[in-house]
């Protein structure tokens, strides 16, 4: 007799591959966890994208036409820190887990930046402009961490955001739709390609922007806040940039 054919894996598709990747990265970071997980990830294995498929190319954005009803809606979250996060990940392109990163000391007040670890470059410093600025200095300080409970950062609000879309009448949209979202919507004012990668910490693809631009915050901040101030307005969101941004309150956990 052969030997004992091996059973097929299980056809968890793209999606829920993509979710058992990150959950063995995250066991592989946990303490209690990483010595029970292979050192590499057997699920970025080339036999797992073989048994997997790959996954597809994501499509979910926000378009001009749909800002008006999720910032509507996004904003009446009873939540002030999971509204404001969320309006953030729109209005900066960021990763989501890089926003939810975010601490205190990582907003200059003083020259108008915010400093993001990154992923891809350890850390970038992007403008903080003025709406942004606002809804930042308007959360309480519970600790480190500008959203925050305690003194951790929140968790990703998947479930508040998909409830506010469902009431804009956007389902689908997903955290990452959001930063999706700042690139698609940038083409509507011709923004530089480079200027949006940039401030989204995207690699530099062209020879050109690999070696020699080099732009600086306020540089950045001059396409930024053009952009930021258009979102607004197409949104209906009443906003006068020349006012003094919120005191920061201080509170206890």
């Amino acid at each position: 007799m052969g030997a004992a054919r091996r059973p097929a894996p299980p056809d968890i598709g793209p999606p829920g591959a993509r979710l058992l990747r990150a959950f063995l990265s995250w066991c592989a970071e946990h303490p209690d966890y990483k010595t029970i997980v292979p050192a590499q990830n057997p699920a970025k294995s080339r036999r797992a994208r073989e048994a997997l498929g790959k996954a597809g190319v994501k499509s979910d954005a926000l378009m001009r036409g749909q800002l008006t009803v999720w910032f509507a809606a996004v904003r009446a979250i009873g939540n002030a820190g999971i509204s404001a996060y969320l309006q953030t990940l729109l209005l900066t392109g960021a990763r989501p887990g890089e926003l939810l990163g975010l601490r205190w000391d990582d907003m200059n007040v003083q020259w108008h930046g915010l400093t993001i670890r990154d992923k891809v470059e350890g850390e970038r410093v992007i403008p903080l402009t003025p709406y942004v600025h606002h809804l930042l200095a308007g959360l309480p300080r519970r600790g480190r961490y500008l959203f925050s409970a305690t003194d951790k950062p929140l968790s990703y609000p998947q479930r508040p955001h998909g409830k506010a879309c469902a009431v804009a009448g956007v389902e689908g949209l997903t955290l990452h739709g959001l930063r999706r979202s700042f690139k698609s919507l940038s083409e509507w004012l011709e923004l530089p390609v480079g200027v949006i990668a940039q401030i989204q910490g995207h690699k530099p693809s062209a020879t050109a922007e690999k070696h020699y631009t080099v732009r600086p915050l306020d540089l950045l901040r001059l396409h930024h806040e053009k952009f930021e101030a258009w979102i607004l307005e197409q949104a209906g969101v009443k906003f006068d940039a020349s006012t003094e941004p919120g005191k920061l309150r201080a509170m206890t956990a």
